[in-house]
């Protein structure tokens, strides 16, 4: 028996998250060229059922290329990123930013640089001016 996709907190499955990753990437690709891109790529019919459920969602766009179709995002990258984040503030720390941020940076805070330190806390100056 199969298991169940893994879903990620932005509600798509690992899979769909991989095609969406190498769409955002190439911009447009082939079904094919798609499955080249995949880890453990599943079949070719597989790929293009996986893509006809991600097309009724509204996550690719597909259009006729000559004789074969390519898919590009349907979503914006900036979209996306926003509802997924939106979704895990939801799911993981109770509709709380103060709780994401202080579990990310106590998750990443080793593998940030001054600068990017120095860029979040001119974010937080900026988010404390606009709340004022």
């Amino acid at each position: 028996m199969k298991s169940k996709p893994t879903q990620s907190g932005d509600g798509l499955s690992r899979r769909h998250r991989q095609i969406m990753d190498a769409l955002y990437e190439l911009r447009e690709a082939s079904a094919e060229a798609l499955r080249a891109r995949l880890p453990n790529p599943p079949s070719n019919s597989a790929v293009r059922a996986t893509l006809k459920i991600m097309e009724d969602r509204g996550l690719v766009v597909r259009k006729e290329r000559g004789l074969h179709y390519v898919y590009s995002p349907g979503v914006a990258r900036q979209t996306a990123q926003t509802s997924a984040i939106e979704r895990l503030l939801r799911m993981f720390f109770d509709n709380s930013t103060e709780r994401a941020m202080v579990a990310l940076l106590g998750a990443t805070q080793e593998r940030m640089t001054a600068d990017e330190l120095t860029r979040v806390q001119d974010l937080i100056e900026q988010a404390k001016r606009r709340a004022q």
